[in-house]
């Protein structure tokens, strides 16, 4: 029985309240609006309501198939999904409405179509026989569609035994939901993850739903504790989101800080109730669990909330597995693992892949045998996931063997589905590479050969793919699976030979062919000449109206710090860095200055006058527990890396600059081990506001000689404040290449320390770190022992009359001289 009886509240929505009688008869209500012996699938397009509860249920009592859609899908992501399965109802909110007509101009039949606003609040016919949901286990329940890797959706089909065997182990095995749960329903009820969770779970277990009116932070709160909810769900990005309220607000507070690293360190579950029993007051004060699902947890997220006394329990699994495979245990909560494999699930690992068998896992692919067989092998589900389990049965995720891409929203996106779309513009695509960087997608096409020999013109070709090919694709899809930067590739996509494309090579092909972007147009304007010129001097490249500053020019943060000085000398028009990227191109900038600007000298930017201005910068202040983990720090390295230093003697005595190459995030400790006490005191680190942006991290860095700078907002003022240091005699540690190397190779060198060693007469003495990449490459999170990391000062290099290019490439060429013969 999926449907209880009685007058216990089964949902609540803002001040309506709707009992399990009442769901019953608006259940049966909602089954009279079609023919029940006609219909096998019933479509849900629309928002989370209460309509969308009974239009499903309504599906079950029918005896038909429930068929969630994304209500942000397209219009033609909607069509695909009716021609693929072909429901015979389709409920639509009025709303979504017109987008589902927009739709059915496109779908080869007409199912009938239902408003759900028209039935939602309509009177109640009594007469109605309450619906019994008793159906055979082995009949399909739900078609859940995700992507596939033939480039379209798959519809999974899962039965009432496949979701009976995901709700059993949590209400029965681990008796996570009780009847007197009150469970949030908040994310979109299309995905399995919260269809389960939040509707089906807590109802089959006769406990209440509380819904949400919308993912404002205010709803949210207000359904919390107006509804008494006990059992949170969500993904990863809204546990990162309620995370960063309550730190920012603790770390507020000295005492609220002091208490949180307190109750971090006594770490225990009633003491953390009590000391922030108003955090759970915000909550609504009865919260027993949080669950977690749709994307990996970070394990700083799950680790804030168990201090706050709030328990986090995490699943893993996919679609295919109704959704889950392993779940945490109350009480048995391991940060980084998402608990224990199901009673009902058996797990293997062949080739290190994880693979599952049990009632949990699919029937299959809707109407795609081939596709079913290839994951689905004597009854085994091959996740592609890459994983492992301790010896006191925990489960880890090391790796993805395939190709799903996963967005911090808990998005799962197959970049051939992506590639599909992109490909069918056939008169300009041959083939096309799509990955992701961070939460955005970017991709390589390679033009036909029909389209290079027309535009042999390299501008040209790019601007007609960008234009007509992305810019087309991009408004026709979810804002979720944009393309943000294109690379036009004159050769073939790196493959296997099977055909097969080899994605984790398509980042190096970025910058494999520079391709000049924009036309050359003649400009009559003369802010435009005064710019361009500027700028093809400070960027040794020909710049044309069209270019963009960031994704053409290349320009960083220091480099908008100086357009940006250099357009109020010249100009008289204060642009802040941060709204550069606002102009399209440099002739919009151009036209702006045009209209805005006050003068019209052109004027060099003047370092030396920046760095003399008067500002009331205070440095900031240290404590002795600095010093301390430094020398710490030295002695686990030398014990984990081998670590070793040499070159110590050409640390001056005077104040310089420390210039590193970064290999690792371990590398201003490893350099800041090796200085005396006495240098350590008067030695300021900077590091990136987006590296510290939490308050906590903050107020350490604020206490521990840590210059903080804001790439976006106040770079200028940072500049100043690391020269304010100088001029009071310190020490300055500053990584030239402003963040770690990809791949171990030395990067580019920002001129910021060579701006500050010329303008304030400072030695710089070249750091050279070598082995740290070995032992932490990016992207790695634990670091590997025994690796030998050498730490070695250079020769000092003294700025005298030279161009900060010439102190850049003197630093940078005395680092890359020792990394080679490293190499050799």
């Amino acid at each position: 029985m999926f449907i209880n009886k009685g007058e216990n509240i089964a949902v609540q929505a803002n001040e309506k309240t709707i009992t399990y009688n009442a769901l019953g008869e608006k259940i049966a209500h909602f089954s009279t609006l079609y023919k029940a012996e006609s219909t096998h699938k019933v479509g849900i397009f629309s928002e989370n309501r209460l309509g969308w509860i009974y239009s499903f249920y309504s599906a079950w009592n029918s005896d038909a198939i429930a068929v969630g859609i994304d209500y942000l899908s397209t219009v033609s992501e909607v069509a695909y999904i009716l021609n693929d399965s072909k429901p015979e109802v389709v409920f639509v909110s009025k709303g979504k409405k017109p987008d589902l007509e927009l739709a059915l101009q496109s779908v080869d039949y007409k199912p009938q179509v239902i408003v759900i606003d028209d039935y939602e609040d309509q009177a109640l016919n009594s007469n109605l026989e309450f619906p019994v949901i008793d159906p055979e286990e082995e009949k399909t329940a739900v078609i859940i569609y995700t992507s596939g890797t033939t480039g379209e959706p798959k519809g999974v089909m899962l039965s009432f035994k496949n979701l009976l065997a995901n709700i059993k182990a949590v209400s029965e095995d681990v008796k996570i939901f009780r009847s007197t749960d009150t469970v949030l329903m908040l994310l979109p009820l299309h995905h399995i993850f919260p269809m389960l969770g939040t509707m089906v779970m807590p109802l089959y277990a006769g406990g209440k739903v509380a819904l949400s009116p919308s993912m404002a932070s205010e709803d949210i709160i207000r359904t919390l504790q107006e509804c008494k909810v006990t059992l949170l769900l969500g993904v990863p990005r809204l546990y990162t989101a309620i995370r960063k309220g309550i730190k920012d607000k603790i770390n507020k507070s000295k005492v609220a800080s002091a208490l949180f690293k307190l109750a971090e360190t006594v770490n225990s579950q009633a003491f953390s109730r009590l000391v922030f029993g108003t955090v759970h007051k915000k909550f609504g004060g009865n919260i027993r669990y949080m669950i977690s699902g749709g994307a990996a947890l970070e394990k700083e997220i799950g680790a804030d909330f168990t201090t706050l006394g709030f328990e986090v329990l995490e699943g893993y699994g996919m679609t295919e597995t109704a959704p889950m495979i392993s779940f945490t245990r109350p009480g048995k909560v391991k940060i980084g693992s998402p608990g224990f494999i199901l009673p009902s699930c058996q797990v293997e690992f062949r080739g290190g892949e994880i693979v599952a068998k049990g009632d949990n896992v699919m029937q299959g692919y809707y109407n795609r045998p081939e596709e079913t067989a290839e994951v689905l092998k004597d009854g085994w589900l091959y996740t592609g996931d890459l994983g492992h389990i301790d010896d006191k049965g925990y489960l880890f995720i090391t790796g993805r063997k395939k190709e799903i891409l996963i967005l911090s929203n808990g998005k799962n996106i197959n970049p051939t589905e992506i590639e599909y779309k992109i490909e069918s513009y056939a008169a300009f695509v041959k083939e096309v590479g799509v990955y992701q960087s961070g939460d955005q997608f970017k991709a390589i096409v390679v033009p036909t050969d029909e389209l290079s020999y027309q535009h042999k013109d390299k501008a040209e070709l790019y601007r007609i793919v960008k234009k007509e090919v992305i810019e087309d694709y991009n408004k026709q899809c979810a804002s979720y699976k944009k393309i943000m930067d294109v690379t036009i590739l004159d050769g073939e996509l790196p493959r296997t030979r099977l055909g097969k494309i080899r994605r984790f090579k398509l980042a190096d092909l970025e910058n494999v062919q520079e391709v000049q972007a924009q036309e050359v147009v003649q400009v009559d304007l003369a802010e435009f000449n005064i710019v361009a010129q500027y700028l093809e001097e400070e960027k040794h490249k020909k710049v044309l109206p069209g270019h963009h500053l960031e994704l053409d020019l290349g320009l960083d943060s220091l480099d908008k710090v100086s357009l940006q000085v250099f357009l109020n000398s010249t100009f008289g028009v204060d642009v802040d860095p941060g709204e550069l990227t606002q102009f399209n191109n440099v002739l919009e900038l151009s036209e702006y200055l045009h209209q805005n600007r006050k003068k019209m000298e052109v004027e060099k930017v003047d370092w030396t006058k920046i760095l003399k201005e008067r500002v009331h910068i205070s440095l900031p202040k240290t404590w002795f527990t600095g010093r301390v983990l430094v020398k710490i720090s030295k002695f686990f390295f030398s014990l984990y890396f081998g670590l070793k230093g040499k070159g110590l003697k050409n640390i001056p005595d005077e104040p310089c600059i420390i210039a590193p190459n970064h290999q690792s995030y371990f590398d201003g400790l490893f350099v800041a081990s090796f200085l005396k006490n006495k240098t350590i005191k008067n030695t300021y680190f900077y590091a990136k506001e987006k590296h510290v942006s939490k308050r906590w991290l903050k107020f350490i860095a604020n206490r521990n000689h840590v210059i903080i700078m804001d790439l976006n907002k106040d770079l200028k003022e940072s500049i100043q404040k690391m020269g304010e240091a100088l001029k009071k005699k310190k020490n300055l540690i500053i990584f030239p290449e402003g963040t770690r190397t990809k791949n171990g190779s030395l990067g580019d060198f920002k001129k910021t320390f060579a701006i500050l060693s010329r303008e304030l007469n400072v030695p710089v003495v070249p750091v050279s770190i070598k082995g740290a990449y070995d032992a932490l490459p990016k992207g790695s999170k634990f670091p590997r022992p025994f690796k030998k990391v050498m730490v070695e000062f250079l020769e000092p290099v003294l700025p005298g009359s030279s161009t900060y290019e010439h102190i850049a490439d003197t630093v940078y060429n005395k680092i890359a001289k020792t990394q080679l013969a490293i190499k050799r």
